[in-house]
């Protein structure tokens, strides 16, 4: 049977977005491993627009959703929009759009918020019992989402894996090439582009989590 799998995407680049290369590959292996995909994204303006060649911020807006879709080639939902009776799983690539748009992380640190929309989604995940993968930065989020004592990865980053703990979330050290699973909570995470020096070594992680993903939607069935 089909697994349907809702990504939800923060914009399109890494610096104010959505971490692009993170994205098409979660994209890319669960078109391989045959699953049907639906991207969502907030409806919200960006934290701020950053010029990718230089690193300087740019004075103007630019919408999530909106730019969300350069990633989805226009396949993109507002966040609102998204039902957990309809997916079988949720996958949340990184880049800071995940802690400026999906969150406030980046400036609030341990005391951050999850955006509405994402927080309601992946609260109704974790109240179901359907799998969750968080990719790079975005498993800072877990605490936020699941409550105290969740377990998670962002590599080996010690300024962020401490955030992790001011939050009451476990945090375990973790190579690029592979994953950290919270069997209580079917929830995986990743490093990818925290630890990774190429896409390829992104990849290795990244195909690691969503076959684990889809393999927790598998064992649902039984």
């Amino acid at each position: 049977m089909q697994k349907k799998v809702a990504v939800i995407l923060s914009g399109c680049g890494v610096y104010d977005g959505a971490e692009i290369h993170e994205s098409v590959l979660t994209l890319l292996r669960l078109d391989q491993r045959g699953a049907q995909v639906q991207c969502f994204a907030p409806d919200i303006d960006q934290h701020h627009v950053v010029n990718h060649l230089t690193g300087e911020e740019m004075p103007e807006k630019r919408n999530v959703l909106i730019e969300s879709a350069r990633i989805a080639r226009g396949e993109v939902k507002d966040i609102r929009e998204a039902s957990v009776e309809e997916f079988d799983a949720l996958i949340i690539p990184g880049g800071f759009g995940s802690a400026k748009n999906l969150s406030d992380l980046a400036l609030q640190g341990a005391e951050c918020r999850v955006e509405a929309g994402l927080l309601a989604l992946a609260e109704a995940f974790a109240e179901a019992g359907k799998p969750v993968g968080l990719i790079c930065i975005t498993p800072a989020l877990a605490a936020k989402i699941y409550g105290p004592g969740v377990t998670c990865t962002i590599g080996n980053d010690a300024e962020t894996a401490a955030t992790i703990t001011k939050m009451c979330g476990i945090h375990e050290d973790c190579n690029v090439d592979d994953i950290v699973e919270d069997s209580a909570r079917k929830l995986v995470s990743t490093p990818a582009y925290m630890v990774a020096k190429s896409i390829g070594e992104a990849a290795s992680g990244i195909n690691k989590l969503v076959d684990r993903v889809l393999e927790l939607t598998h064992e649902q069935d039984a």
